[in-house]
């Protein structure tokens, strides 16, 4: 069978365009093509996946490639449902090389089959983002309002935000256009790995507005599917999806859901919170603040607004798991409502909803803004940063003790707000990212201000604020961190160990993400996938190998770098002494570890860090 990706190029510089095309076996999809692009053009890659536009579920995630501004390495991030209107472009992949000389409005249109029409159109970004609903929202309606009308169908926009042009942790946000031609509140981001700042910085482009009436040969053939499904899981398609999706649609037995209900409802003691000094409280203090903030409170009028409301709705492509929770233009997932929660000290959701929506609006990567706001407010808490250091007008309530959970929430909030607007405004510069301005910060601070920034750190200036799990796995040494390309499971494991099933996880996940799929599928895509390709292209093996070759030569650029956060080293630490205490766990190499750290707790940490660093080097290797 000779099937072929096609891949269109703009130079945004010139605003020459062509079309290549790559044949299925060489490349599978937007993981392994982005990858081999990037190494040869440098460029930034969207695409999606060979299963676009067909009836598997998830199977429209429009995945972004190329070298993460943050990150410094390869580096892949996603968003929801926005490929299944890319795929009416009859197109795979867009590659973008080249910047524009003005910042430019990118417009693809297919219409009646014709050839893709394509135009770089400029637009003025100090007035669109300061007007309207500011921001990301003020350029989405921009570009809705003067392109839209030149579409027969509904079409998508991407967008960035001020954050984008004034730090390297921008983010790219689409939202689904509803049955009336109206753009949603329904956010979808590519937010992790700052390619926001990539579109703008080094493209020059704002905003990239899409749509076609291209009908391919999506599989569409559900009584097929039905079949491998069924011998299988012994269950249908719908069956199985719906079972596979229970924890980010309803979970009857936590009467909550989506990531924010369940994870919240049953984080217990191992939730983080105020820039993880958590960590050092004792059990009973952590279970109490968890009960007191969280369940009585925080996750309490989520459950009554969004989950007794019924108020969620999907990505933009039939799904079963109607993972977007909303409550009116609010969008709630767990880990920008942890990052911008408990770990700013804030336990109200009108305060979360307040930070969360204006660190959106100004276009960050949510998760990694609320990394940065919560280690600015902790160095405000310590006094090793003034207000005048970081645009604030004065410390946060920072502490669990007589805590008010709706008003020092909201004080929190509302200082969050203001040193954004200081980020973006650039009085707290983080143009060349914070784990630069923390190093030099600290030589005229002191060490501290480094060592309370939680951070994995690539080569020279690459950073990424981890996946808020109190687990080793997600400060693990990996070539892409920040994603789940690790083991973030509660147990201990032997640190090589670990880093052997951080490399598994990465290997499923690219085999996700090289498909298109939602993760939160992943109950039935990742034992299916290679199967679904065979069935399709008769290439099923290939496909496997060739995602865990794309495995390795990522790897093969891993330049991480030891921890540079002395709490990062806290954080195992405390980690093994409440797997012991608390998890009930005696073994002998666990206690061993302990009295590492014990002893001396940078050379135990330098130990356990490079042992999985091992661990995944030896099971990444190219044969």
């Amino acid at each position: 069978m000779d099937v072929r990706q096609k891949v269109l190029f703009v130079d945004a510089a010139s605003g020459f365009y062509r079309i290549a095309k790559y044949p299925i076996g060489d490349f599978f999809g937007p993981v392994d093509l982005g990858l081999h692009l990037t190494g040869r053009f440098n460029s930034l890659n969207i695409g999606v996946g060979l299963l676009a536009g067909s009836i598997l579920p998830g199977s429209n995630r429009l995945v972004v490639t190329g070298f993460s501004p943050c990150w410094g390495g390869f580096f892949i991030s996603s968003m929801g449902g926005a490929g299944l209107i890319f795929d009416n472009l009859g197109i795979n992949m867009l590659s973008l090389v080249g910047s524009a000389a003005t910042p430019s409005v990118l417009v693809l249109n297919r219409q009646n089959g014709e050839e893709i029409d394509v135009s770089l159109e400029p637009v003025d970004l100090p007035r669109v983002w300061a007007s309207g609903r500011l921001g990301v929202y003020a350029l989405l309606d921009e570009v809705h309002q003067r392109y839209t009308t030149r579409y027969s169908e509904a079409p998508r926009i991407l967008a960035v935000g001020p954050a984008a042009e004034a730090t390297d942790f921008g983010g790219i946000v689409s939202v689904p256009i509803d049955g009336n031609g109206a753009l949603t509140h329904v956010d979808t981001w590519a937010g992790r790995g700052g390619f926001g700042s990539r579109l703008l910085r080094e493209h020059n482009i704002a905003a990239i507005i899409y749509g076609g009436t291209v009908v391919d040969e999506d599989f569409r053939d559900r009584k097929v599917a039905d079949e491998w499904f069924h011998v299988r899981f012994q269950k249908r398609l719908a069956a199985k999806d719906f079972e596979a999706t229970t924890k980010y649609r309803f979970d009857p037995k936590l009467a909550t859901g989506g990531t924010l209900g369940v994870n919240f409802a049953t984080l217990g003691g191992a939730m983080l919170s105020f820039n993880y000094r958590s960590i050092y409280m004792s059990e009973a203090e952590r279970v109490a603040l968890h009960r007191s903030l969280v369940l009585d409170h925080y996750l309490k009028q989520f459950n009554e607004e969004t989950i007794a409301a019924k108020q969620q709705h999907t990505c933009g492509e039939p799904c079963a798991a109607v993972c977007k929770k909303m409550r009116g233009e609010f969008k709630k997932d767990y880990e920008p409502y942890e990052t911008m929660g408990p770990q700013c000290g804030i336990f109200d959701q009108r305060a979360a909803e307040t930070l969360a929506h204006h660190a959106d609006a100004l276009g960050f990567d949510a998760i990694s803004a609320g990394g940065v706001l919560s280690w600015m407010m902790e160095c405000l808490h310590e006094g090793v940063l003034s207000p005048s250091d970081v645009g604030a007008d004065g410390p946060p309530v920072f502490t669990p003790d007589g805590f008010r959970v709706v008003e020092d929430s909201m004080r929190n909030a509302d200082l969050g707000v203001t040193m954004l607007d200081a980020i973006v405004s650039k009085r707290f510069d983080l143009v060349q990212g914070p784990r630069r301005r923390a190093r030099r910060l600290a030589r005229v601070k002191g060490r501290k201000v480094l060592d309370l920034f939680v951070h994995t750190a690539f080569a020279r200036k690459g950073w990424m604020v981890p996946n808020q799990y109190w687990t080793p796995g997600a400060l693990a040494p990996m070539p892409i961190t920040g994603k789940y390309y690790m083991y973030y499971g509660p147990d201990f494991l032997e640190p090589r160990q670990l880093g052997r099933l951080n490399a598994d996880r990465m290997v499923q996940e690219l085999l996700l993400d090289n498909l298109g799929i939602c993760r939160f599928h992943r109950g039935w895509a990742e034992d299916m996938g290679a199967d679904i390709v065979q069935a399709l292209y008769g290439l099923g093996k290939e496909f496997v190998e060739k995602v865990k070759m794309t495995a390795s030569r990522i790897n093969s650029r891993n330049s991480s770098v030891f921890w540079e956060a002395g709490r990062n080293a806290d954080l195992v630490y405390e980690f093994l002494e409440r797997r012991r205490d608390i998890g009930d766990v005696h073994r002998p190499e666990l206690d061993a570890w302990i009295a590492r750290f014990e002893k001396d707790r940078r050379e135990a940490a330098l130990d356990f860090w490079y042992e999985m660093h091992k661990g995944a080097h030896e099971s990444l290797l190219e044969f």
